[in-house]
């Protein structure tokens, strides 16, 4: 079988897996978040922080409470890091420096897992579980929170209330990721992956001295790092290890767990705000746009030049043999348009072009499906957008759903759209600019600023991943790197829940002969063309400098 032939069986399988998960799981989220009945379990947890779950939230009461509890989550990520070295259970680590303590802390409580840290030689049991792992969880489900609440901003009528934060981060949590999560590391574990708390040991010789490694729960740590869209590995190589990631099965299992939230969210969204083809809609420009950055990676990787791509039947530098270009080219398409920053390749090794369309995904602002909850919050900013231009095309008031997007939400949205792309250029100028972090590029040259530009645009739009190259354990990085990080997360999220706000405060408008149908495929086509255009005008000179520069040249 050709390696092209394995992909595109891949890919099929993958979506076939997606289609069967996609009506149960979106309909059971939105019942999740529309019940008024607390289990018992989540009652306790209410009780011990002090929540009363039934009382509704104004935007500004909600984003109260997640910022306030990611403050709390930053600091005790922080210190566990910092006392590491008395914590048992540390496999004799020290503890993590307070500049890459403030960057790993940052990294996981914004849903990002950016490390510049080698895990297996850094972090011991008690860090990676009660550390990394828990922020997995209640990261990814205060981004669900968030998501919901502008549904329910969509959905609601004259009241401003979003719902009640601390209700929908353990209903996240709690009947959401934990059973999944419980269910796939159970996969994980009899396909290879390791789960245990074995401390450091020799596995052989290599290359005349010993090779050590250490065991820890990585099955129940991957399983999370994936559906959660987080990213961070258990170990350096990330899920390019074996004990990650140890064959063809699991890596399209990791690659479907990476898809399935946030594709299903589109379900949700629709069933949420009475109208199932809305989330059609939404569901059909995110499917777009994944599918056409899988088929522009195939092209670019599977048409290598030159008698060594001919040999290795296209790039197959830096990929694993187990999983090959087509599976390894999905994954990456995969985890740089989700905000999971997972890997199994070398970003870095790809061709100059392939290298652009993964940094092309995340500079998109990773909506096609994006993170949960992030993504689909991000894919109704970009909506409003789309509808404003078109509003603007015939001379109407534009509408969203049956609610009116004046020049308040215009605001909004624009602001939001405009954050993370500031982040990205003002730090990487910055960094190009100072004589110090040029240091850390292992590469000079198109490349070399493409490892830069790359790593910021991962950080400031949550995804984690990194280019590789790039020696970003250094104080500039940390620092700057974890800054944009924090305010890459949060600060769309005020425009977001600020949005929330303004919308459920309005009474829905009926829909007249001139309301645009938003539920049609020519919709669809617009917004596609708007995600595209908008990103294309303002990333294509960092683009031009970097992996276009790379590509055209070679």
């Amino acid at each position: 079988m050709s390696p092209f032939l394995s992909g595109v069986l891949q890919m099929l399988a993958l979506i076939a897996a997606l289609a069967l998960a996609y009506r149960p799981l979106g309909d059971y989220m939105a019942r999740v978040y529309s019940s008024d009945k607390h289990l018992r379990l989540e009652k306790w947890i209410y009780k011990a922080i002090g929540a009363n779950p039934d009382a509704e939230m104004r935007w500004p009461a909600y984003l109260r409470g997640v910022l306030a509890f990611s403050v709390v989550s930053v600091l005790f990520l922080y210190g566990l890091q910092r006392l590491q070295g008395a914590l048992p259970g540390s496999l004799g680590f020290v503890s993590i420096d307070p500049d890459q303590a403030f960057n790993t802390a940052a990294s996981f409580v914004s849903n990002t897992n950016w490390q510049s840290y080698y895990g297996e030689q850094a972090m011991g049991h008690v860090v990676q579980t009660g550390g990394l792992a828990v922020q997995n969880f209640v990261s990814a489900a205060v981004g669900i929170a968030v998501a919901v609440a502008l549904v329910r901003g969509f959905a609601g009528s004259r009241t401003g209330e979003l719902g009640n934060f601390w209700a929908d981060l353990v209903r996240g949590v709690v009947r959401i990721l934990l059973p999944i999560s419980v269910i796939g590391a159970i996969v994980l574990v009899a396909c290879g992956t390791i789960q245990n708390f074995a401390g450091i040991h020799e596995v052989g010789q290599f290359m005349g001295g010993s090779q050590q490694w250490n065991g820890g729960a990585v099955a129940s740590q991957e399983v999370i790092k994936e559906l959660g869209t987080n990213g961070g590995g258990y170990f350096n190589a990330n899920s390019a290890h074996p004990f990650e990631n140890p064959n063809g099965f699991t890596n399209l299992f990791e690659i479907f767990l990476i898809l399935l939230i946030p594709f299903s969210l589109t379900r949700t969204f629709g069933r949420m705000v009475g109208s199932l083809r809305q989330g059609y809609a939404i569901l059909g420009t995110m499917a777009t746009i994944w599918a056409g950055f899988v088929l522009l990676m195939w092209a670019t990787e599977f048409a290598g030049h030159g008698p060594a791509f001919e040999a290795a039947g296209g790039a197959m530098e830096g990929k694993e043999t187990r999983f090959g270009i087509g599976a390894s080219s999905i994954f990456a398409v995969s985890t740089t348009l989700t905000s999971t920053g997972a890997v199994n390749s070398f970003h870095s090794s790809y061709t100059g072009l392939g290298g652009g369309i993964t940094m092309l995904g995340m500079m998109l602002g990773e909506i096609a499906p994006g993170g949960v909850g992030s993504g689909l919050y991000g894919m109704l900013i970009m909506a409003i957008i789309a509808v404003f231009i078109a509003g603007l095309m015939v001379g109407r008031t534009p509408e969203y759903l049956g609610k009116k997007i004046s020049t308040r939400e215009i605001k909004l949205a624009a602001c939001y759209i405009l954050v993370t792309p500031a982040l990205v250029l003002c730090f990487t100028a910055a960094a190009m600019a100072l004589d110090t972090p040029v240091t850390s590029m292992t590469n000079s040259g198109a490349h070399g600023f493409s490892e830069v530009l790359y790593a910021y645009t991962s950080g400031a739009n949550n995804n984690g991943s990194a280019f590789a190259g790039l020696n970003a354990d250094t104080q500039w990085f940390n620092t700057t790197i974890g800054l944009a990080m924090l305010l890459g997360r949060f600060v769309p999220m005020v425009f977001v829940l600020a949005l929330a706000g303004s919308l459920a405060e309005q009474t829905p408008v009926p829909r007249t002969a001139g309301t645009l149908r938003t539920e049609k495929p020519l919709f669809t086509g617009l917004l596609v063309g708007t995600i595209v255009i908008i990103a294309g005008l303002t990333y294509f000179p960092a683009l031009a400098l970097g992996p276009l520069a790379e590509g055209l040249a070679s």
